[in-house]
């Protein structure tokens, strides 16, 4: 009997919707890597936020995020961040779904392992969100993102409101990256009316 490939899709969002040379610089790192295909790219002008869609092989799809991840916090200052969506960080959300051959909780596990290699190789603060979640009341985004960039600051001093992974005061690499909410979910649909 065949076992089924394993297949997870990874959407990144960046706080950058303006900059094609920015953007096209971070889906480089994503069309260059080995076992991921590029989906998707969706600029937001009003949002001034991406949302990038790629697929590929566990492994490939970790390693490609961690290196998507690093080069948005090369690139985009938050401390120069302003539209219309939430956020909190260079790359603001980077959810890992299921498509096919692994469960949502082997999702949640990658995504965990992600989120401390993040924060030990990288330095950005991380979240575990939705099925990631360390925390029952971390499972919703908005209790994470709560206060967005501009509360970073004391989020990252306040015990219960700090990081599940790389927690430590605010320094200018922080101020620059801000932090990132790395999870696991099944898929979704989502719509922004103007």
């Amino acid at each position: 009997m065949n076992k089924v490939k394993q297949l997870v899709e990874c959407v990144p969002n960046f706080s950058e919707g303006r900059n094609m040379d920015v953007i096209n610089q971070i889906t480089d790192v994503i069309k260059s890597a080995s076992g991921v295909s590029l989906l998707d790219v969706d600029p937001g002008e009003a949002t001034n936020r991406t949302v990038v869609t790629f697929v590929g092989d566990p492994d490939s799809v970790v390693e490609t995020a961690f290196l998507a991840v690093k080069k948005a916090s090369e690139l985009i200052d938050m401390r120069q961040h302003h539209g219309a969506h939430p956020r909190m960080g260079a790359t603001d959300v980077c959810p890992l779904i299921p498509v096919a051959g692994i469960t949502l909780e082997e999702c949640a596990q990658l995504a965990r392992k992600l989120a401390k290699r993040i924060a030990d190789e990288i330095s950005i603060p991380c979240y575990c969100y939705e099925a990631a979640a360390l925390t029952p009341e971390r499972r919703n985004l908005a209790v994470c993102r709560q206060g967005e960039y501009e509360a970073l600051a004391e989020k990252l001093s306040t015990p219960g409101k700090q990081p599940d992974f790389g927690s430590r005061p605010i320094d200018e690499q922080v101020q620059r990256s801000g932090c990132t909410a790395v999870g696991a979910r099944n898929f979704l649909i989502a719509t922004n009316f103007n």
